[in-house]
Parts: C-alpha cells; structure tokens; sequence
C-alpha cells in the first residue's frame, strides 16, 4: 500500500509490480438534477475523477445503487443507462455491483485505474513557483440549490449539467503529458476546501486570484439572491480560518469558493517554466484551462482582487 488512510489524497494506491500501480477509489450520492440519465451520468463522471485526478487511468467499475422499491423502473433504466454510458465513454467496463432498497435513489462506482508508480498525482507534491490551473469552473452547488428551489433556468441547468457530465479524463492526460506531480479534484468541500487540503499537505501557502478564478454564467446571479446549499457555510466555517480575503470581496463572493462542486475540475499544480507550454497544449487540445494563481511561501490562502 503507497498510499491509504493515513493521506489526504483522492485514491488509494497499491504497488502491483515494478513501476505499475493499481488506483481505487468509490463514491456515490444522491441526485443533484432531476434528469434521471444526467443523474446517473454525473455520479460515473464524479466517481471516475478521483482516479483521474491521482493520474490514472480508470478501466473497471462496480456499481453502488440504493432504489426506492416504488420507483418507476423507466426511471431507474435511465439512471442506470446514464451511468453505463458515461463510464463506456470513458473506456471502464461496469463488472457488477450491488443494490438494495432505500427511500431515496443512491448511486455511484466503485472505481479502479492503472498509473506509472512515478507519474502518481497528490496533493503534497505542491512546490513554490508553481502556477495554479482549474480545468472546470465553479458554481455547481448554488445552481443545483437553485433548481430545488425552482429558481433555475433550463439554460443555467443544461450549463452545469454539460460541466459535470465532462469526464476528467484529458486535464489528466494533459497532466501525465507534461509530468505534473500535484493535482487534486474540486468536490464537496468546495474550491477553498480542497485548495486548502493541497496547501496543507504540501506546507505552502496559494494566492488566488478571484477575478481570474471560472464561474458559471448564473453562478453570481444565484449567489447574490443567496442559493447556498447548506455545505457551503459548513465548508466556510470550517476552512475560513485557513484563508485571508481581500476586503474588495464580497460576502456572496466569498461564499462562492466555498460552494460544494459535483464532478469539478482538476486543481493542478505547473511549474513556472513549463507553464506557457501547458496552457498552449490545453488550448489546442480543447481541454478547458484556467491559470487562477500560484504557490507561494506561507501557511495560508489569500485571495486577492
């Protein structure tokens, strides 16, 4: 075992031969929209980043499911058909799985993948000088608290949606092509949260700079009429010690970085020298790409205009 319970990375690592390791890791969760095949497409998609953002490559799933005993069969075909047909995109063969009865639908993978021992992503491995890229933007939480509320527009909907069903899988190779070492994936304890577990981990401190950082379109409008789903202020209480805000920042703002992401991006950390290359690549591969700050000497987060 490389890397387990005593890390705060994404997966766990297991040494199989010389230089080969097998990555593993499980999520599941209860629907974020109320499209039963983007439900099921969204939770391959969240299940698969954790591998993705260790630099693996996933290859075999097992399926994790609670279903009402009262739910519509055709709702649960397409959950299902959502989550088979994401995890094929991504080249992963669902072997099984098990489900039982719950009151409200459940569902998610069990995910394995295959890395190069060295070419192994974590979230200690941040250095000085380093430049911070974000590969989706933020917002998925107040809008999908939005849609509860019915204050979401189909548009804000389709938007987040396309975000949260987008496989991590290129940002990684893009990762492995330029043979990054720190990387981690934007979930439910927000931005903040996982940028913080990065700086933790690593003994540095990040500057962030807020205008450069992606947000969806809606985001800011369902922020200022204070959509926050209930993880964002426990996310903010817990890691508010840990970061420094520029006053200019507004409450609203702030509370963004906290939003808990489903299916987010990759946070990753570029050294300064090959940071032109890296963001050129990502342009021509189409692979979404945001420089949003670096890795600076500290103990803290600031953010700054």
């Amino acid at each position: 075992m490389l890397i387990g319970l005593e890390s705060p990375d994404d997966a766990a690592v297991w040494r199989l031969d010389d230089g080969r390791v097998l990555v593993i890791s499980t999520d599941f969760f209860t629907p974020v929209v109320d499209d039963p095949y983007d439900y099921g497409a969204i939770a391959a998609a969240n299940s698969l980043s954790d591998v993705y953002a260790m630099g693996a490559m996933p290859f075999l799933a097992l399926t994790v499911a609670a279903l009402p005993p009262d739910l519509d069969v055709s709702i649960s075909r397409e959950i299902i058909r959502g989550l088979a047909e994401k995890s094929a995109e991504a080249g992963v063969v669902i072997a099984g799985g098990h489900t039982i009865n719950d009151k409200e639908p459940k569902i998610g993978l069990v995910a394995l993948g295959f890395a190069s021992e060295d070419a192994i992503l974590r979230k200690d491995a941040l250095q000085v000088g380093d430049q911070l890229v974000l590969t989706k933007p933020i917002g998925f939480g107040v809008t999908t608290t939005a849609l509860k509320q019915e204050q979401a527009a189909p548009e804000d909907i389709a938007e987040v949606v396309g975000w949260m069903t987008r496989l991590n899988r290129d940002a990684a190779l893009l990762a492995l092509q330029f043979k990054l070492r720190a990387a981690t994936d934007i979930t439910g304890f927000s931005f903040l949260g996982h940028a913080w577990e990065m700086a933790e981990a690593a003994q540095v401190g990040l500057k962030i700079r807020y205008s450069a950082v992606p947000f969806v379109s809606c985001a800011r409008e369902h922020a200022l009429a204070w959509r926050f789903p209930g993880g964002a202020f426990d996310n903010q209480h817990y890691y508010q010690q840990h970061v420094s805000f520029d006053p200019q920042i507004t409450d609203a703002e702030r509370v963004l970085l906290f939003d808990p992401q489903t299916s987010g991006g990759l946070l990753m950390g570029v050294p300064r020298a090959d940071v032109d290359a890296f963001m050129a690549a990502a342009k021509t591969s189409k692979q979404p790409a945001w420089l949003i700050g670096e890795v600076v000497p500290g103990d803290q987060i600031v953010v700054v205009p």
